[in-house]
């Protein structure tokens, strides 16, 4: 059973605003799935329709093989919402237990575990200190400790990183892979492509609605198999004009090198054959691949622009 399942889902808004078109898709349990897309591509809006904030004008959707319709299927969730406010009067340990007694966790429970977030996401210095002295960073990890103060099996993550620096992304990311080894299933939202690409199982690409690309990581980038051989002696015309009708593409790269598109891996075998059976020297081999970021402005160009789809208007506005 899916943890996570959108299937044929919608939005219009007030206005004749498309916010979502068709949007099927599925997250396995154990697995982190990173949403990708511009800004209003309706990214927030699928969480809030995951999470019963917002209705879809048509299609389902569930969370552990529950509507999300239900209330019950909200009870293992954890969510940090996207410019989320946090009471500034609270210190980070009080907000903490705040936020674990609205998830039924009982106060001797919630000092401790409250103690243990707040180390894992490097607060335990500011502990003691207003919410309201916090930095946007500070905040933003404060944040996440709060979704994950009920232990909950599903995290819902709009742009968990947005305004932290570089060390503390490094240790949310190390959180993440920790939830993700202990079984909890993650969806989030982020622009840090380099992120997703580090850290999700399988990302999706929305644009203007539309998921128009889904898979893998390692499937998506793996469009382009690149291969980068260094020889003795920078190739000349003959050899490359060789290349390109053996292999389709080649081109001279810096240097001695020689840069190829390949259909297939097993194709860098036949590549290595070939030059050494010309006696050709080879002093390095590289695989290169597309990056995420390369992936998703290339399904933003080949997307189609599309247009208003039948669908009752409904009054919440999002994104």
């Amino acid at each position: 059973m899916a943890a996570i399942v959108a299937q044929d889902v919608w939005k219009t808004y007030r206005g004749g605003t498309q916010a979502l078109r068709g949007v099927s898709l599925a997250v396995e349990p154990g697995q982190i799935f990173g949403l990708l897309g511009q800004n209003g591509a309706g990214k927030t809006t699928l969480i809030k329709i995951l999470l019963d904030i917002v209705r879809p004008t048509r299609g389902t959707t569930a969370l552990l093989g529950v509507s999300s319709r239900r209330t019950a299927s909200r009870q293992p969730v954890g969510y940090l919402p996207e410019d989320h406010r946090l009471p500034e009067y609270h210190t980070a340990e009080s907000a903490l237990q705040f936020y674990a007694g609205l998830s039924g966790v009982l106060r001797s429970t919630a000092r401790t575990r409250a103690r243990r977030l707040l180390g894992e996401v490097g607060l335990t210095d500011v502990a003691k200190k207003k919410v309201r002295s916090f930095s946007k960073g500070m905040k933003q990890r404060l944040g996440l400790a709060q979704a994950l103060i009920g232990e909950p099996q599903l995290l819902f993550l709009d742009e968990p990183t947005d305004g932290v620096d570089p060390v503390g992304r490094a240790s949310i990311r190390a959180l993440l892979d920790a939830q993700r080894r202990a079984g909890k299933t993650i969806f989030l939202n982020s622009h840090l492509l380099s992120e997703v690409e580090q850290l999700c199982d399988r990302v999706g690409i929305l644009h203007q609605g539309e998921l128009v690309r889904e898979g893998t990581v390692a499937a998506l980038t793996q469009d382009e198999r690149g291969l980068t051989v260094t020889l003795a002696a920078p190739p000349g015309e003959a050899l490359l004009g060789e290349l390109e009708k053996a292999f389709g593409s080649a081109r001279a790269g810096a240097g001695a090198a020689v840069e190829l598109s390949l259909q297939r891996d097993e194709q860098i075998d036949a590549v290595v054959d070939f030059l050494r059976a010309r006696g050709l020297g080879i002093r390095g081999l590289a695989t290169r691949r597309q990056s995420l970021e390369a992936v998703f402005l290339e399904s933003l160009q080949d997307a189609p622009n599309t247009q208003s789809a039948p669908g009752t208007p409904n009054a919440e506005q999002g994104k």
